[in-house]
């Protein structure tokens, strides 16, 4: 969601507001990143982990680097918390990401000594301010996402992290086109032009009931028809079609393996249930 309030230059100090939940302190962070500018895509769609850079801060009392959080009022939302303490802590604006809320960690305050709960979103930066209410004490830097998860000192946001990318990764995989995991289903020549089938007739050449053998011409693919609907006419060339013709007219070889004794009534059934063909593809 996008940031409508006027921002206040001055960072919220004091406990009085500050959320509990059994005694533990409500705080709640963003991770904003950006499109690296080598990057010339406008959206997550399709955008891999290390097309974007991540912006960490350092402490105010130590070197360590880490992304921005802070506690979590009553007088507002949880995404509202986020955004302002991302602003008054590292002085970036976007939009936080809500339907991508990364979860919750517990832990516990080394300085303090009180357990936590920590809450942290994705923000997708949108500006990125000259002045902010505690420049005077922290520092910024944009980091790839390998170097950001390493300099990270805090564990639970390293693992707040790592949701995000799995996230991303999820999306990814869900927006891909689903493709037929068959070759022979992939090929627009088969469906589109028309295959070509050569017949070889010889004294050894035989048909059978539940087995007939042909050579067929490259083009035709690895398989005649469609799997998914075997009731379905087959395409045939000219050469195929006046073959099993009623009225196809046969020369001297073949009309000895189509004679009256195991011609029409065995090659009918062929597009019957549980008949197979043996397509042996010539070089």
């Amino acid at each position: 969601m996008a940031m409508t309030k006027t921002l206040s230059m001055i960072s919220r100090t004091g406990r009085d507001l500050q959320r509990y939940n059994d005694g533990c302190r409500q705080v709640v962070g963003c991770i904003p990143y950006r499109y690296r500018k080598t990057n010339k895509s406008s959206t997550v769609q399709g955008t891999q982990i290390d097309d974007l850079e991540f912006l960490l801060i350092s402490s105010q009392k130590s070197p360590r680097w880490m992304f921005p959080k802070g506690g979590w009022e009553s007088d507002e939302a949880l995404e509202d918390a986020a955004l302002r303490e991302t602003f008054e802590e590292s002085g970036v604006i976007g939009d936080v990401e809500v339907q991508e809320f990364l979860g919750t960690w517990s832990f516990k305050s080394k300085s303090q000594g009180t357990f936590h709960e920590g809450h942290m979103f994705p923000l997708l930066v949108t500006d990125e301010l000259d002045d902010w209410p505690e420049k005077t004490v922290r520092k910024r830097l944009w980091l790839k996402f390998s170097e950001a998860r390493e300099v990270c000192f805090h564990s639970w946001m390293k693992e707040a992290l790592d949701v995000f990318a799995s996230k991303l990764t999820k999306r990814n995989n869900d927006d891909e086109p689903q493709t037929c995991p068959f070759d022979e289903f992939n090929s627009n020549t088969m469906f589109y032009e028309e295959p070509r089938i050569s017949i070889e007739a010889n004294d050894h050449l035989t048909c059978e009931e539940d087995l007939i053998s042909l050579v067929a011409k490259p083009s035709l693919g690895k398989l005649l028809f469609n799997e998914d609907s075997r009731s379905k006419p087959l395409l045939f060339s000219n050469v195929a079609n006046s073959m099993f013709s009623e009225e196809a007219t046969m020369n001297t070889k073949a009309q000895k393996m189509f004679n009256d004794e195991v011609g029409n009534s065995h090659v009918a059934p062929m597009f019957g249930e549980g008949k197979r063909i043996s397509i042996a593809a010539s070089s």
